[in-house]
């Protein structure tokens, strides 16, 4: 079984059918993106029970606590891939390849020879694989594996008398054509979820998503309100699909605290007519907005990778979505570019980093959220800017013209010997050529061929007490210690555009 949107009022149905009735049971569940909305119902949360669920083949399950409790409570099989690769898989399998393959997920805790995607001892314990590693003219790739559907469910806006589909209040296109392609060889049925049915000839012949020849059965959602909203935050809002654009002083400004400072930081790096990436966590919640404030979108594309182009990004359990977006391509095709030309920057959210330059942020303690398109992007990004606080667990800072404040440190660390899990290879990303920096609250870190250098550090911090002691390894230092600039504490807007500018000319 595979979902590829939030097709609610089924879920809802499988939930009563199998908490009812007793069936069905021992699903594979099969989800390229997280569907879900923290502890929200919603999602694959409807499905997410022992019995009813066998195995879970994801791209991420954050959001979803009852998931995330089944795995890391061992009750079902979890397996993680990256999100674009499984967002491609479904045009290998519907060519009857033998697997996609891709040097994506190479060094991280996707390759089999690490942890194979395993999530939980009970998928190391099945014997399945996912993955496997082939070697083609002489190079490794790893081999992501076909897996069969035999159910696929859908969501559009409308389907006509035929059951041709059309998607036009949706904000994302994602990769339902190619998910239905694969379903078919595999000779399985899609069924798909639709606020109404409509007149034939009612959808433009270029808006019909999926032919009505390929669909086997349409839900009308009977509580669209509830059952069919845009997004978790909001039944509808034109202005994330395209419909309508809205005024840019309409939109939010963040107050001035330590996620949006480390974010103002890191976007410092930029220069001018650049196409970046942001993910989630603090560059998705802070980095879209930063760039409307700053009067940037003239000079710097913003993406995400469900296959937007400029606006901006909704963040939070939202995240995905964009307001006033120039272009909305399809999920697949995004990756297809980022995977392949590769973007000039990304901006990530980190759990941990460790002293060869590997970051976390797919497993900390024991929960296990999986990467989403986390590897996809920094396996080829040119720039990969990781965003952090530099401790976790109670941190609280304070901000002024003086510099940093460390009010009270947090509890653990999260610049570690040896990372938990390892989601970005620091030995393959200087392979590579990538720039690589962790920017923190205090601290800015740059991944050197000799290792992990302190660059950067606050003022009004004590570089042994705040940072040093602060670490489970001892950095490189470099010979010239820079400060931050005490601008990025400022309310309002602190100049960034003036900064980029200025970048073009020194790099």
């Amino acid at each position: 079984m595979t979902q590829v949107s939030a097709s609610t009022s089924i879920l809802k149905e499988i939930e009563r059918s199998f908490l009812e009735e007793g069936h069905p049971r021992d699903l594979t569940y099969v989800h390229t993106c997280g569907q879900a909305s923290a502890g929200k119902p919603g999602g694959m949360q409807y499905i997410a029970y022992e019995g009813l669920l066998k195995r879970v083949i994801g791209g991420h399950w954050g959001q979803s606590a009852k998931m995330m409790d089944l795995i890391t409570e061992n009750r079902i099989e979890a397996f993680n891939l990256p999100q674009g690769q499984m967002a491609n898989m479904f045009h290998s399998m519907a060519l009857r390849e033998p697997g996609k393959l891709s040097k994506v997920g190479l060094g991280t805790y996707i390759d089999p020879r690490i942890e194979g995607g395993k999530m939980n001892q009970k998928a190391i314990d099945s014997g399945y694989d996912t993955v496997g590693i082939v070697t083609v003219d002489g190079e490794e790739y790893i081999q992501y594996k076909p897996i069969p559907i035999d159910t696929l469910l859908i969501r559009g806006t409308y389907a006509d008398e035929n059951g041709n589909i059309s998607t036009e209040r949706e904000a994302m296109v994602l990769e339902i054509l190619p998910a239905v392609m694969a379903t078919k060889r595999w000779g399985g049925k899609v069924i798909c979820q639709v606020e109404s049915v409509v007149e034939n000839g009612s959808i433009p012949p270029k808006d019909v998503v999926v032919p009505g020849v390929l669909v086997d059965a349409v839900v009308v959602c009977e509580n669209p309100l509830e059952e069919h909203r845009q997004t978790y935050s909001w039944y509808y809002d034109p202005s994330y699909s395209g419909a309508v654009r809205v005024p840019e002083s309409a939109l939010e400004v963040l107050p001035t605290e330590m996620r949006k400072i480390i974010s103002r930081r890191a976007v410092a790096e930029l220069v001018p007519d650049q196409i970046i990436n942001i993910g989630t966590g603090i560059p998705n919640e802070n980095i879209g907005p930063i760039i409307a404030e700053e009067g940037l979108s003239d000079i710097v594309t913003i993406t995400v990778e469900s296959g937007i182009y400029g606006g901006v990004p909704a963040g939070t359990i939202d995240f995905g979505i964009s307001r006033n977006s120039q272009a909305l391509i399809s999920h697949d095709r995004q990756f297809e570019f980022y995977n392949g030309a590769g973007i000039d920057y990304t901006f990530m959210g980190a759990g941990e980093l460790d002293q060869y330059g590997n970051v976390n942020a797919t497993k900390m303690g024991r929960k296990a959220p999986g990467a989403g398109g986390f590897i996809d992007i920094t396996a080829t990004a040119k720039n990969v800017i990781f965003c952090s606080s530099f401790t976790g667990g109670g941190l609280k800072t304070s901000f002024s013209e003086d510099g940093v404040k460390i009010e009270q440190e947090g509890k653990f660390k999260k610049l570690v010997k040896e990372v938990q899990q390892i989601s970005y290879n620091g030995k393959l990303a200087l392979e590579r050529g990538q720039n690589m920096l962790y920017v923190t609250e205090r601290a800015v870190f740059k991944l050197t061929e000799k290792g992990v250098m302190l660059i950067e550090v606050a003022k009004g911090v004590d570089v042994q007490r705040d940072i040093l002691d602060q670490m489970e390894f001892t950095p490189l230092i470099a010979d010239e210690l820079k400060y931050t600039s005490t601008d990025f504490y400022r309310e309002g807007a602190c100049g960034l555009r003036t900064l980029i500018e200025r970048n073009k000319d020194s790099r």
